[in-house]
């Protein structure tokens, strides 16, 4: 399974202590991140993570562009709502790309903490919490 990360700055913390949470299938899953994000998760949560540009310099597009060709089964985006983003249509070209191509998406701890659930269960050897 391919999974891409994105977290805004006020929610990276929220992002590694998710990606430590459910590190047994994520472990397991190929996982692609903008920039510090997946930086961080590589330094703080000990996943093999492929860096790509961060959001506001064309990382969220790159990630919208692999799903649009089937590169990414899942997308969890921890959003800030409460913080204006500069690349802001970028973000909502990626959100739309999900909707278009029927890419799962979750953009807040409590839907990401679903999908992973779920998408945990079909996969041998689980070790994420129930």
């Amino acid at each position: 399974m391919k999974i891409a990360l994105i977290a805004h700055d006020h929610k990276k913390d929220d992002m590694v202590a998710l990606a430590r949470e459910f590190a047994g299938f994520l472990g397991r899953c190929e996982l692609v991140a903008t920039g510090t994000t997946g930086g961080r998760l590589q330094a703080e949560a000990g996943l093999a993570v492929e860096c790509l540009l961060s959001g506001p310099l064309g990382g969220d597009l790159q990630i919208g562009a692999r799903l649009s060709v089937g590169g990414v089964d899942a997308v969890i985006f921890l959003r800030d709502p409460m913080t204006p983003q500069p690349h802001e249509p970028d973000i909502n070209a990626l959100v739309r790309a999900c909707d278009v191509h029927n890419v799962p998406c979750a953009t807040n701890l409590a839907s990401a903490r679903c999908l992973l659930r779920e998408f945990s269960r079909g996969t041998p050897d689980s070790s994420a919490p129930a």
